[in-house]
Order: C-alpha cells, then sequence, then structure tokens
C-alpha cells in the first residue's frame, strides 16, 4: 500500500482507488481512508463502488507486511481483481464518533496522573482502565474537568519522533497494554498543547471542542488497583 490517507486527512469521506491484492473476502487497494483495527479503535466500515456494483466494507485491519491494510467485503463472490479501480466511501457518521472519542479518551488520561491500563474506543461509549493505587476517583469531578478541557478549545497536532527518541523518554508511553509500533523508524505523537502528548496512531479531531459535551457515566472496580472509567456522549448519557 502506497497511502494511508486517513492520516494525512482524518476527515477524507471518499476515495478513488485501485485494487491491489484479492484474498477471498479480503481487499488491499493503492491507498485507503479506512483504518485498520489497532490501539483500541475499531476498524472502519464503509462501502465499495466499481461501475453499478456496490459492497460493503464490514472491517478494516492491518495485513501480513508492515504497511499492508485489507479490507474486509461483506462477502468472497464480488469478482474483483487487481488492477480495478474503485471509489471508497466511508461511514463517516461512525468514524467521526470515533474521532470525538479516541481524543477524549487522551485528555481524560491527562485528568488521571497514574499508568492506562487497557482501554476501547467505541462509537456510542469508550472507555479506559486504570492502575490507579491509593488515587481516587470522583466520577461528577472528573465529568466537570473533562467538559472544562474540551470547551477550551485545544487544537490537536501530530508530529513524530524517533524509535530512540521514545526510548530516551519511556514516560511518554501511557498505556501499558498497548505499545507504539516500531520498526518503521518513526512514531507518530498526537500533541494536545499543554494538555497531553503521547504516541497513537488513532484517528483525531483537529480541535477538542470537536467532542462535545461528554459525561463520566460509570466507573467500575475491575480490581484491588484496577478501575474501569466509562465515557459517554452526553447526549447519550446512561447510568
Amino acid at each position: 500500500m502506497r497511502e494511508k490517507i486517513f492520516y494525512a486527512d482524518s476527515y477524507q469521506k471518499q476515495l478513488e482507488t485501485c485494487v491491489m491484492s484479492v484474498d477471498g473476502a479480503w481487499v488491499e487497494f493503492d491507498s485507503t481512508i479506512f483504518y485498520p483495527l489497532g490501539g483500541g479503535q475499531p476498524g472502519d466500515t464503509g462501502t465499495l463502488k466499481i461501475e453499478k456494483y456496490s459492497y460493503d466494507i464490514i472491517d478494516t485491519r492491518k495485513g501480513k507486511t508492515l504497511d499492508s491494510i485489507v479490507h474486509q467485503l461483506e462477502s468472497s463472490e464480488h469478482g474483483l481483481i487487481p488492477g480495478d479501480e474503485i471509489t471508497l466511501y466511508l461511514d463517516w457518521e461512525r468514524r467521526y464518533k470515533h474521532m470525538r472519542m479516541h481524543s477524549c479518551m487522551h485528555l481524560l488520561g491527562s485528568l488521571i496522573p497514574v499508568p492506562v491500563t487497557g482501554g476501547s474506543v467505541g462509537a456510542e461509549k469508550s472507555r479506559l482502565d486504570f492502575d490507579v493505587g491509593d488515587h481516587k476517583l470522583d466520577k461528577e469531578d472528573l465529568t466537570l474537568r473533562l467538559n472544562a478541557l474540551i470547551e477550551a478549545a485545544t487544537p490537536v497536532s501530530f508530529e513524530s519522533i524517533t524509535d530512540a527518541e521514545l526510548d530516551a523518554n519511556p514516560e511518554l508511553v501511557r498505556t501499558m497494554s498497548v505499545q507504539p509500533p516500531r520498526g518503521a523508524g518513526v512514531i507518530r505523537m498526537v500533541r494536545m498543547r499543554e494538555v497531553d502528548y503521547q504516541p497513537c496512531g488513532g484517528t483525531h479531531v483537529n480541535n477538542v471542542s470537536e467532542i462535545g459535551p461528554v459525561q463520566i457515566s460509570k466507573i467500575e472496580n475491575k480490581g484491588k488497583r484496577n478501575r474501569r472509567v466509562h465515557i459517554v456522549f452526553a447526549e447519550g448519557a446512561v447510568q
């Protein structure tokens, strides 16, 4: 694969490209706007169109090589062959919710100064797990402080550092369960000015104000030290 368009422009919803390889229901393209499952963020879904035919893309995953991304069609009976020129249409509503949620999870992590032990990005609700030790968490307090960060409208920017630079600054990795991918020579960094700076391969909003109002819906006890913090968009908040 030559281009991962979702990194250059996370807001691009449509792309003309061509088929590189086919393995049953799994298809790889010359370039893609579809984000592959990874780092707690689900793979994108959407539609592929070629001439008068349309096929649903039900999942996106990393392939067998470092830069490979494969897209799962709803069926292996599609007739696509390498060289076919096609148009990709992203399920934008779902992706944008993932972008808002993923950025929100970075903000939440900045408010809780303990290691992150896991997490999951969802379109309707997300969660982060923390090794809290003696640190106390309060649902209402976190909700207020999280929304204050969102209202501050901090821009989100993307940078890179080398593997060696990350090795020299291991504290930049907040998530114990997910390590940044190595081997390419550079590691993508996400910066929310004066709030958060860490390695991340996910898709994010350009400004945290796009997240909108959120709520900490629940804090679960998942062990002696582990606490699971659930986030929902305020309009979909449930107790």
